[in-house]
């Protein structure tokens, strides 16, 4: 699933993307008290205490698998923060029968090869009132952690459109991990968020300087989740309960 303006495939014209009162709540029981307690055996989250719980947010995670987009709201979402999970997807994620239902969770579609004005005003307006944006650097699923990873610039590139604009938004980079590269029955997961993060200034080059930053947190943060739901990952538990017991 973790896009006022959604960009639509035909004439860039925007719509209003918004979370359904009625649905969300439907869909927030299917997810995290049906499907994902039959999927996975345990799922950990590290460094919750890191999210701010007020003001805009821009979460950016490692891209692993569509359990993503469940796993993010479980961990970050309206049941633990308080707060929504505001996706930003691609445009052919927003069509059809799947399409209706993302707009009405509240996600809103970027073309990421030609983002339109329509689409980041979208995003500035969600930073603005105070949102949590998910926004995957990557932009695509990377299933192999020996894989290289390669971030795009539209998130920090939304970042420096917001300081430039006077709102200084601070961006966390979430590590996110599977037993299994492909996630299967009875699988542990992680998500592990680290540091918050702010663009330093405005412009292409400070954006670029953020990327590679993301890109080094990114990796810390996937090594991390990879420990914590690897098949060793109780022992593993087990002997750092130890260690900070008195």
């Amino acid at each position: 699933m973790p896009r006022s303006a959604v960009m639509a495939s035909a004439g860039d014209q925007p719509e209003t993307s918004r979370i359904s009162p009625w649905l969300a709540p439907v869909a927030m029981a299917l997810t995290q008290d049906i499907t994902l307690p039959l999927w996975f055996r345990g799922i950990r989250v590290e460094g919750f205490e890191r999210l701010p719980r007020q003001g805009p947010l821009l979460l950016a995670p490692t891209h692993k698998s569509r359990w993503d987009a469940l796993l993010l709201p479980h961990a970050a979402g309206r049941r633990t923060t308080g707060r929504d999970c505001r996706f930003m997807v691609t445009i052919d994620e927003m069509e059809g029968l799947q399409g209706w239902f993302l707009q009405r969770l509240g996600c809103f579609a970027v073309n990421q090869l030609r983002p339109s004005l329509s689409s980041l005003r979208h995003a500035f307006e969600l930073l603005e009132a105070g949102e949590q944006l998910v926004v995957f650097p990557e932009g695509r699923i990377r299933r192999h952690c020996d894989e290289p990873m390669r971030l795009q610039q539209g998130l920090a590139r939304l970042a420096a459109l917001a300081l430039s604009r006077g709102v200084s938004v601070p961006v966390v980079p979430v590590g996110l991990a599977y037993g299994h590269p492909w996630p299967r029955p009875c699988d542990r997961a992680a998500v592990c968020f680290g540091e918050p993060m702010q663009i330093e200034a405005e412009g292409r080059d400070a954006a670029r300087t953020l990327t590679r930053q993301l890109a080094a947190a990114l990796h810390q943060q996937e090594q991390r989740a990879t420990q914590l739901s690897a098949p060793g990952a109780l022992l593993l538990q087990s002997r750092e309960a130890g260690e900070q017991s008195p």
